[in-house]
């Protein structure tokens, strides 16, 4: 409330108290009983009382003001106008974590929460409430975090770490599924640390439980462009087996994996695109052992593209039989299944003919080719 308006109302209250009793010194009323007043007589003497000092005025406009500010203040919380917040301090063991957040949980470290961790020790705790809600049949927790991931695991990592008695700081609303999903999206997309694939997957996953797989609708309600959601929809379908060529899921952005989303699509390229991303989870295992570095994620993007190009369509494998002539030719393999030729003139027994399409089938599986059960 301005200044000016709150000594309106309190010269109000003044002159309310005015009226309601007689002015100090006032002489009473005369009696009807007395008859008139005689015009010759003498006037009645005035009070000695002198007039209220300035800080007793101050003094009781105040004291107006304040119960009126009281007053409106309860009715404006009442109304509705006006939210209570009440903050808690919680043991971070009796919260868990929404599973719609897009974060991943199980990706945060020491590391990437190093600074977030020093500040709230400098501080001497949590200084940003997270939101939380009440956590519904679940007799381990007591809320679950909507917004606030990396708080939560900073400060379970700080009483696991001499810390024991830091408390998670948070703030407790109520709202459905929906509203938690759009509160923890906004705050995600300022942070650098929640990857493009984390986002998409879950933009993927709310777009079925939450909008009916309606693009537009979702799109308006989270007033995003509908050709960036679209596009990172499409970086979401990219499979786990593809994903692992790539050092960390934080690697794979928007940008350079929407082509490679867009590859997929194609069979053929598809299985291509797996196989190639076998050999490189592979190297990139080899790379962690040895104490490399990971190969860069614009290699593993650039191998994973050229893969299923005409020029890198694996040659057919053939197995020979006695003098040096084909057996056995692999003519296709794909989701379908596998097309073998087997050749006249071969010069092997029956028993060892069926040895090579068992060793067929052994080369194709060696290779990521194999039938799948």
């Amino acid at each position: 409330m301005a200044r000016k308006q709150k000594d309106y109302l309190a010269a109000l209250l003044a002159e309310d108290e005015d009226t309601d009793a007689p002015a100090n010194g006032a002489a009473p009323s005369p009696s009807p009983s007395n008859g008139p007043a005689s015009s010759s007589g003498p006037a009645p003497a005035e009070a000695d009382t002198p007039p209220p000092s300035p800080a007793a005025l101050r003094a009781e406009r105040a004291r107006g003001t304040t119960l009126l500010g009281r007053q409106s203040a309860i009715a404006r919380v009442a109304s509705g106008e006006v939210r209570q917040v009440t903050q808690l301090l919680l043991d971070p063991a009796r919260v868990r974590v929404w599973e719609g957040n897009a974060r991943s949980y199980q990706h945060l470290s020491e590391e990437s929460c190093r600074e977030l961790i020093d500040s709230i020790i400098a501080e001497g705790g949590q200084k940003v409430p997270a939101i939380v809600r009440k956590a519904k049949d679940d007799p381990d927790h007591d809320y679950e975090v909507i917004a606030g991931t990396r708080r939560h695991w900073s400060i379970s990592w700080l009483r696991a770490h001499s810390y024991p008695d830091m408390k998670f700081l948070a703030q407790a609303v109520e709202m459905d599924d929906e509203a938690a999903f759009r509160l923890a999206d906004l705050e995600n997309r300022a942070r650098k640390d929640v990857s493009d694939l984390e986002r998409a997957r879950n933009y993927a996953a709310a777009l079925k439980t939450h909008y009916d797989n309606h693009l537009t609708r979702m799109a308006e309600r989270l007033k995003l462009s509908k050709g960036w959601l679209s596009k990172m929809l499409k970086v979401a379908k990219i499979p786990d087996g593809v994903v692992e060529a790539f050092s960390s899921p934080a690697d794979v952005q928007l940008k350079p994996a929407y082509p490679l989303a867009q590859a997929l699509d194609d069979k053929d390229r598809a299985a291509a695109i797996r196989r190639e991303a076998a050999k490189i989870a592979k190297q990139q295992q080899q790379q962690r052992e040895n104490g490399a570095p990971a190969l860069p994620s614009a290699e593993v993007i650039a191998r994973l593209l050229a893969a299923g190009q005409t020029s890198d369509k694996p040659e057919k494998l053939v197995l020979e039989g006695a003098h040096g002539r084909p057996a056995v030719t692999v003519q296709s393999s794909n989701r379908q299944g596998v097309t073998l030729r087997l050749h006249s003139g071969h010069g092997l027994s029956d028993k060892d003919l069926l040895n090579r399409l068992q060793d067929a089938l052994y080369a194709l599986e060696e290779e990521g080719r194999g039938l799948q059960r």
